[in-house]
């Protein structure tokens, strides 16, 4: 069931096998959450962290008037509430997009790892940071791209994050998602976005239909969207675990002599 976090927090940096053994050995309770429906509400003050193992999900922010901003799209692996790990209270909401499968592990048992692993403390806290990378590359992306590009970002962007955790087919990827999901992500209309994705499919670079997106033409569409997945940190090893792998083989050859 955690195979899918280990995946993620994994693309900071190789875990060891006791490391990976800490995090599959939580006592996980199992949810299923129905399509648009909240997994955790604004305002909630959980006492358990929510990991998605099926499903896609997004936060959300409602404004005054009732509209609705999404603030990212989640995928397997990602944990929903990890700030209220810490700050206790939630300052968004988060809603399955699809049907969802959501496991729990109590607030205590996951401090308690993350006391006893560092290395693990460390990989949450990168994950953290790539977050707030996200966050801003759309803020960015709002601020100054036009709609064709902000869409294409966006699906140059989940490409690459599902890919980074085992879950596309190839140049495709399942994206259940509405227009009005999109246009709520990227500060689009609904008509805007309808002629957009038009415009992508006419272009040759995507197919969207039935919920999955295929990808025609990966660099076009890289070029259109001036994608560079350098902010996911997908790649990335920090150094604190390129110098613990080093310790630990100087070690083991230490220990074979």
């Amino acid at each position: 069931m955690l195979s899918s976090l280990v995946r993620r927090l994994e693309q900071f940096g190789p875990l060891s096998e006791a490391e990976q053994q800490a995090l599959r050995a939580l006592p996980l309770r199992l949810r299923d959450v129905a399509a648009r429906r909240d997994i955790v509400p604004e305002g909630d003050q959980p006492k358990d962290v929510s990991l998605i193992v099926e499903g896609f999900a997004c936060r959300y922010k409602l404004l005054g008037d009732g509209r609705r901003r999404i603030l990212a799209f989640l995928i397997p692996g990602d944990i929903c509430d990890l700030q209220a790990l810490l700050l206790r209270r939630m300052d968004h909401g988060v809603a399955a997009l699809n049907r969802n499968r959501i496991a729990t592990v109590p607030h205590e048992l996951l401090l308690d790892i993350i006391r006893r692993h560092p290395r693990i403390a460390l990989a949450v806290w990168c994950d953290t940071m790539r977050d707030a990378a996200t966050c801003r590359q759309w803020l960015a992306n709002m601020g100054r791209s036009p709609a064709y590009a902000r869409i294409a970002h966006l699906l140059c962007e989940i490409w690459s994050r599902l890919q980074a955790v085992g879950l596309t087919n190839g140049d495709a990827y399942e994206l259940p998602v509405t227009q009005t999901d999109i246009g709520d992500a990227m500060g689009l209309s609904v008509v805007h976005v309808n002629r957009t994705l038009q415009q992508l499919r006419a272009d040759g670079l995507i197919s969207f239909r039935s919920n999955v997106v295929m990808v025609l033409d990966w660099p076009r569409l890289q070029a259109a969207a001036e994608f560079d997945p350098a902010y996911l940190q997908l790649n990335a090893v920090p150094p604190f675990f390129l110098k613990s792998r080093t310790r630990r083989s100087a070690v083991s050859q230490v220990a074979a002599q």
